[in-house]
């Protein structure tokens, strides 16, 4: 059993760390020039945040299975996970760019919002696909802050442009759920799914 881990097809450092918390070991499975991740992230019209980063996190698990075979590598069960983060049903992915990232927080100062997750995870043929979602309630905060927080370069490669571990925690009034969720793969759902794809999490 000692043996045992996971492929983790996501470049995210935080996830990557989460895992190392739960005590799970992985490899990484990320995808080459050949592919377009960018594009499998790609919202459709009217469609909802929740059926949203359920079908992307399942895009990226068709994706990263079909890796693991052409690359010939061992099979082992593989990890995917989607991130964003939704005002009513207006959904702040990634932001492309500085004022985009302002625009993001702007909407958010002194609200609350969910931030839904999904993960997916293979155990050979079979996928399953678990979802948290975390209401957080924003203080207020003024330009000269999200100024400030921008230009700490925190906001880059970000659902709703904030890292909750970072130092963004200073705007969090509240959290109901679950704060790794946040952060981009909530343990509890993860480690339901990696014992049901036959992994041993003591």
């Amino acid at each position: 059993m000692q043996n045992q881990f996971i492929y983790l097809a996501s470049a995210s450092p935080r996830r990557a760390q989460l895992l190392d918390q739960l005590g799970v070991r992985y490899e990484m499975l990320l995808a080459d020039g050949r592919e377009n991740v960018e594009r499998l992230e790609e919202p459709r019209s009217r469609e909802l945040p929740a059926d949203y980063v359920r079908r992307v996190a399942k895009l990226k698990l068709d994706a990263a299975r079909e890796r693991r075979l052409r690359r010939r590598l061992p099979e082992a069960p593989i990890l995917c996970a989607d991130t964003t983060v939704a005002l009513g049903r207006k959904m702040f992915g990634k932001p492309a760019h500085p004022a985009e990232a302002r625009e993001m927080l702007t909407a958010l100062s002194g609200r609350s919002h969910r931030v839904l997750t999904a993960v997916a995870v293979s155990a050979g043929p079979l996928s399953f696909v678990e979802m948290n979602v975390t209401r957080v309630e924003f203080s207020a905060f003024g330009t000269l802050e999200i100024d400030g927080y921008i230009a700490s370069g925190e906001p880059r490669g970000k659902a709703g442009a904030y890292a909750i571990q970072g130092r963004a925690a200073r705007w969090v009034k509240h959290i109901n759920g679950s704060y790794s969720g946040v952060m981009g793969l909530p343990l509890h759902e993860t480690a339901v799914l990696l014992r049901r794809a036959g992994l041993t999490i003591l």
